[in-house]
């Protein structure tokens, strides 16, 4: 064998413990996903910010467990989000209407934190870091 004939030796396998990047990509999509289903859906109330992150959840829950992982965090983070609009939004129709003084400024700082804190979480996702939001009621375990 001469200097020219060189084999390639194929990468090393990730330490264990951290996540591959095929997962590290599919836990960043769980994250933005939540904000794609928000924009589809927005005509019919924007009810779709959690669609995505289950879906990627049903999808990868038995063979990936860091998108298993993020995605559910995202998933819990988004239904947390839609409860909060709901509540708002119940506070404006049982005030009628007078209550989106209160409402109406919440929902914008609650939508720009969310917005906020899911590209935060996409990113932490992508360096294979487990992101844990704030303040967010964790229903699907």
């Amino acid at each position: 064998m001469d200097q020219n004939d060189t084999v390639a030796t194929p990468p090393p396998p990730p330490v264990a413990g951290t996540p591959s990047k095929d997962e590290r990509q599919w836990a960043m999509f769980a994250h933005l996903s939540a904000l794609l289903g928000g924009l589809l859906t927005s005509a019919f109330g924007g009810w779709g910010f959690f669609i995505g992150p289950l879906v990627i959840w049903l999808m990868k829950k038995d063979e990936m467990p860091f998108v298993a992982d993020q995605a559910k965090e995202a998933l819990n983070f988004n239904i947390t989000v839609s409860a909060i609009f709901l509540i708002l939004l119940v506070l404006t129709v049982v005030t009628l209407g007078i209550g989106i003084l209160i409402s109406g400024p919440l929902m914008l700082v609650v939508g720009i934190g969310a917005l906020v804190l899911i590209i935060l979480a996409a990113i932490k996702a992508n360096e294979g870091v487990a992101y844990r939001y704030p303040l967010t009621v964790r229903l699907i375990k």
